[in-house]
């Protein structure tokens, strides 16, 4: 079930959300991904939950040293609870989008413990 703050952050996701969601969505890398997903208490940008993998998208709010410890207090748990975590800035994505595409596939093609092998 979608609770209210989830299909909020769906609404107004920023440009950079938007650029990198249009090259996740559909099965684009082989992957289906989703989009400001609920995992516990926290809600992800994008979590592809086959491999296990979370892509998030940072503002600058997230490099103040409250951000900054949120942010490794989150990690921390989604890491536990056996979720790799890509983090890339909001500038990075709106510049780099390719090369930060290609970060999030070999992230996706990385063998990993607990995981099916990679066949795609």
């Amino acid at each position: 079930m979608t609770d209210v703050r989830t299909r909020q952050l769906r609404r107004n996701m920023t440009d950079a959300e938007r650029r990198l969601w249009g090259r996740l969505r559909k099965e684009a890398l082989g992957y289906d991904f989703r989009r400001q997903h609920r995992l516990g208490v926290y809600i992800v940008d994008f979590v592809c939950l086959e491999r296990r993998l979370i892509v998030e998208v940072d503002g600058g709010q997230h490099n103040m040293p409250s951000g900054l410890a949120r942010d490794a207090a989150r990690t921390k748990w989604l890491n536990d609870d056996g979720y790799e975590v890509l983090r890339f800035q909001n500038t990075d994505v709106l510049t780099d989008t390719d090369d930060i595409v290609e970060t999030i596939w070999q992230a996706l093609r990385k063998p990993r413990a607990g995981l099916p092998p990679v066949t795609r």
